[in-house]
């Protein structure tokens, strides 16, 4: 998430052409698996995803949730937990159990945003326990206790970004430099949410904020010169370390003879789009950068949802993130075309002088 954010900014900082500031508004879709990602960071910090939300001084009576699924229904969150249950006492230092109870819980959750924006909340708005034959529970103790304790405790999940600015603005840092750092605090700040509405499939989230007061870059960025073209090739040798380990493993996960062969091409042609980006434009006018995200990314996106849904949690979560990210960026192309985004050989060649003059101090404070 706070990743997402971060280069959802960054787009705008290597944008340019605006000479004051302005606010932007930029949809988002949080995938559920994203949220439950979030969820189980938060609060199923247990064995196997699970949170022992209630227990007495003895541990003899206690209320444990677990492995929680998450999904949108009728315009709210729908979460299913695992419950076990057991009320004991103790005696004679020992605990006697008195009734042990194993059972579903669910709850609807409607995404709420705090006066001020800053925090996405999910309040519990109905709570439903079943036993392991879907019956509803019929034990009043139990149902005071769920209501009591699990309640509030799922209640308290939230997305807070005053909690994400610092580590937002530290992201930010490594890919702007220095001269441009007084641009970022004040975007940052400005981040807050617009609107959130949870439907069968994500929450569709929008972030509004400001753009720089300044912007710094030229809209033209000329050609590498021969030094910055062969420190240019050590950025490459890492991303495209990056892209392949990330296409092979994607290869692996899918039984698709079809995909494999299509990530290889993508592959090839992301080379050939870098190494042509840091060029000036083709003569014909195309921008090879812009030209290979356009012919990719609409065949490639419903391939790789398609793959994530069939893949565990935790694979599925990677190629979910990869694709909101990729998302994120075109919607700044869309609202952001009279600033010149940097989906183009000229935000690329930006980019590059960036991350080099990164490293050259980098380099220079080690010595």
């Amino acid at each position: 998430m706070k990743s997402l954010l971060s280069f959802t900014l960054l787009g705008l900082l290597l944008a340019n052409g605006a000479a004051s500031a302005q606010s932007f508004t930029l949809p988002l879709q949080l995938d559920y698996s994203l949220i439950k990602k979030l969820l189980v960071s938060q609060l199923y910090t247990g064995n196997e995803q699970s949170v022992k939300v209630w227990h007495d001084k003895h541990d003899c009576s206690h209320l444990t949730l677990s492995n929680p699924q998450i999904g949108g229904q009728d315009g709210q969150l729908r979460m299913q937990n695992h419950v076990a249950a057991q009320f004991g006492t103790e005696f004679g230092g020992q605990c006697v159990t008195v009734l042990k109870w194993i059972g579903e819980l669910e709850t609807f959750q409607q995404p709420t945003l705090s006066a001020d924006g800053s925090v996405l909340n999910l309040p519990v708005t109905k709570v439903t326990a079943y036993d392991q034959q879907g019956r509803p529970l019929e034990i009043a103790k139990l149902q005071d206790l769920l209501r009591k304790v699990a309640e509030p405790k799922l209640a308290s999940l939230a997305i807070d970004l005053k909690k994400s600015q610092a580590d937002i603005e530290h992201t930010l840092g490594q890919y702007v430099s220095p001269a441009y750092a007084a641009d970022i605090k004040p975007t940052v700040e400005s981040l807050k949410f617009a609107s959130a509405t949870a439907n069968d499939h994500n929450i569709a989230v929008s972030f509004s904020f400001d753009a720089p007061t300044k912007i710094s870059l030229p809209s033209k960025a000329t050609a590498l010169t021969a030094s910055e073209e062969k420190q240019s090739q050590q950025l490459w040798q890492q991303w495209h370390g990056f892209l392949t380990k990330t296409m092979e493993q994607a290869s692996k996960d899918s039984d698709s003879k079809e995909l494999r062969s299509s990530l290889k091409t993508i592959l090839a042609s992301s080379e050939r789009a870098f190494h042509a980006g840091l060029q000036d434009h083709d003569a014909n006018g195309e921008d090879p950068v812009r030209v290979f995200f356009t012919e990719t990314w609409d065949n490639l996106s419903p391939v790789l949802r398609t793959l994530a849904k069939q893949l565990p949690e935790a694979q599925a979560l990677q190629y979910l993130t990869f694709i909101a990210a990729t998302d994120v960026m075109y919607e700044l192309d869309a609202i952001g075309s009279p600033f010149g985004l940097s989906i183009s050989s000229d935000g690329l060649r930006n980019l590059v002088r960036i991350l080099i003059a990164g490293k050259q101090q980098t380099g220079d404070k080690s010595h």
